[in-house]
Parts: C-alpha cells; structure tokens; sequence
C-alpha cells in the first residue's frame, strides 16, 4: 500500500519520509491531527521488517497519540516518529539522532518529538540541542525528566476509577492486581499500588526486576505466560501492546483490565469478547495518558505541580468512560473513542494538507520543502 493510500485510508494529515544518506538515517513522521494545537508524540527507534510495516505503525501510533491528548483535555493534536533501523548498527548514534532532530527541525514546531521505545532521555538532550521542537529532555536542558511516575500515577488514578465503579469499592486496600512488566512504568505503578494496600502479583521477562517488586514490595511473581491467568481483581498490562489476545484473552481471570501498555488489544475483536465476558476495559490511550501529560507541560513553561493536577484527572475521565459504558451498554473503548470525536469535532476542520517527503538535501532547499 502507498503511502497516499495509508494516509487516505487513516485519516492522517501527513506522513514525511526522512532519508539522510551520511548517517544512514530512514525515518517517518507523521502528524494526524493539530486541531487542538502542535502535534506531539515519541519517536520510537525500531528495526521494522518492512516499509510498509513501518508507514503503517507510525500512522497507527500517531492517531493514538490525538485520542490521548484530546481526552486528556491537551492543547496538543497527536504525531509520532519511527527511526526505521538497527541501533547496534549505528555507527554514530549522536549524528543518526542529529540528523533526525534537523528535520524535526524543518517542520517548525508543528511536531513536537519525545521518547518512545529504543529512545532515551540522552537522546532527547542531543535533539533538544539541535532544536528546540523537544519535549521530556532532561532537567539539566530544561526538560521535566523520566516521565514514567506520571503514567504510572495516572494508570493507579485510573483503577481507583475502576474501583468504584465497576467493583463498588471505596478504596484499594486489599485489591488483588496483577501486573505484567514491572520496568519503568510497571515498577512505579507497583510502588503506588502497594502504598495503598494493594496486593500484587507480578511477572516479567527480567527476572531480577520481579524479583525487586518481591523484596521491596511483597509481590508474589509467575512466570510470564501465567500473568494473565491469575485470579485478580485487575490486571494491568504494563509491557508491549497486544496483551490482551488470543491466546490470552479466554485465560484473563480478573474484573478488569486496566494497565500502562499502549495497544493492549490485540484486535478490535479483543474489546468484544472482554465485554462478553464481563470484563471491564480501561481504554489505554485514556489511562496511561500521565507521561504525555507532564511531557506537554513543558511546551509553555513546565509546572510540575500542574501536570500532576491535571494527571490525577485522569480518575475522573475514567469514572466517565465506565458511567457512560454502562448507561449506554456500550462498549468502553466505544465511548472513549465517540469522547474524542466530540472533542476534535468541537475544534473545528483541520487544515488542507496531505502528503509531504523531506529528503536529504542542503538545508536552504530541505527549508522549502513543506505540506501541499
């Protein structure tokens, strides 16, 4: 499929080839929607298997980005980058990370990049040096740093939400959640569980970081593939999207789903048999919207107080989700997403742009490439 195809078929407003011949750099950038204000979204550094596996993923990322933004009530639409290669086959990862903050660069704040899987904050220091089109770099270069606590933060709010709604409980003392991957935003979520009572039971591919939520936190663990099965009031998918699938989604022995990962469906189908069953599902662009959160404070001025005012929100846009779920006897992922439509319909038309590619020539000429 091309890309115009992709971008028809998506709704995206543009997706952008970068090519740079001295690094070897390939990428993708894909704005979907600016409504609400400049797209933002990670950039994600992977070894696709294919371009099309590529183009699809950034258009697919990026449109989840604007769901997560509108229903976090951001002045923000959503975008998304893909740096299409191996890093261990970088043979200068400070020039392949330069060469794509130039063309973040080109694009003149209309795309705000961040960290996604395979980019850290050491990388958003050198982008943040290259451009200032930049979000979540490091305190040191004026950024807000690790933004994992704030999704984590946002993701335990969220299963208050699921507590009282769905379970009738008016705290989480004594909860049985089950968490599957407890690195950066699994672990925080763990600790925030915990304090509260919680009891955990947790699983990872790193052994030794579920045996740190054993120690310090009196998790029981399991094996990776018995996470899903475990008889528990909520289970919270905190690693890679597709959590909730086929071979999962019939062994899920819990009340809710409610977790950090982004994509936790597998297929749209997933939602329907989780209603089916009885399980409620935490839309999860609507609950591990916590990071995005902090990250976009910084466009004007970063307060963290702020961002976790308006992260601690994220309780209320759940209990919502679950109300109208109920009411309507429709699906959550359903209201969440007729939520957003409402949201963007509010803010007007976009504007009439489609397809743009941005390739590696001298900067006066790359200066004039935009959107038509």
């Amino acid at each position: 499929m091309s890309v115009s195809e992709i971008v028809s078929r998506k709704g995206t407003m543009e997706i952008h080839f970068v090519h740079d011949a001295a690094t070897g750099l390939r990428a993708f950038i894909a704005i979907d929607d600016t409504r609400l204000g400049p797209a933002v979204g990670g950039a994600r550094f992977y070894a696709y298997a294919t371009e099309d596996e590529a183009v699809h993923d950034v258009a697919r990322l990026a449109r989840g980005m604007t769901a997560k933004a509108a229903l976090a009530g951001l002045a923000h639409g959503g975008g998304k980058a893909v740096l299409w290669g191996d890093a261990r086959a970088i043979a200068d990862r400070t020039a392949y990370i330069q060469a794509f903050a130039r063309y973040v660069d080109v694009l003149g704040g209309r795309y705000l990049t961040s960290e996604d899987s395979g980019i850290s904050t050491a990388d958003l220091d050198i982008i943040r040096d290259v451009t200032p089109h930049c979000l979540g770099c490091s305190e040191a270069k004026g950024g807000s740093g690790d933004p994992s606590p704030f999704t984590a933060l946002g993701v335990r709010r969220g299963i208050e939400a699921v507590a009282e709604v769905i379970l009738d409980r008016n705290d989480l003392d004594g909860l049985h959640v089950a968490i599957q991957g407890v690195g950066a935003v699994g672990y925080h979520l763990a600790e925030e569980l915990h304090a509260l009572g919680c009891r955990l039971t947790v699983a990872d591919v790193d052994a030794a970081r579920a045996a740190r939520a054993a120690d310090e936190l009196g998790a029981a663990v399991v094996p990776v593939d018995a996470i899903a099965a475990i008889a528990c009031d909520v289970y919270a998918p905190c690693a890679l999207g597709g959590a909730i699938n086929d071979s999962t989604v019939g062994r899920l022995a819990c009340r809710a789903v409610a977790g950090s990962a982004n994509n936790q469906l597998a297929t749209p189908e997933m939602g329907k048999i989780l209603a089916a069953r009885g399980i409620f599902y935490a839309p999860d662009y609507a609950i591990n919207a916590g990071g995005l959160i902090n990250v976009a404070s910084e466009w004007k001025g970063y307060d963290r107080e702020a961002a976790r005012a308006k992260t601690l929100r994220i309780r209320e846009t759940i209990t919502d989700i679950a109300y109208r779920s109920r009411d309507a006897g429709r699906r959550p992922e359903e209201i969440a997403d007729k939520m957003v439509a409402e949201i963007l319909a509010r803010a007007g038309s976009q504007p009439l742009v489609s397809t743009s590619a941005i390739l590696a020539r001298p900067a006066a000429s790359r200066a004039r490439d935009t959107a038509v």
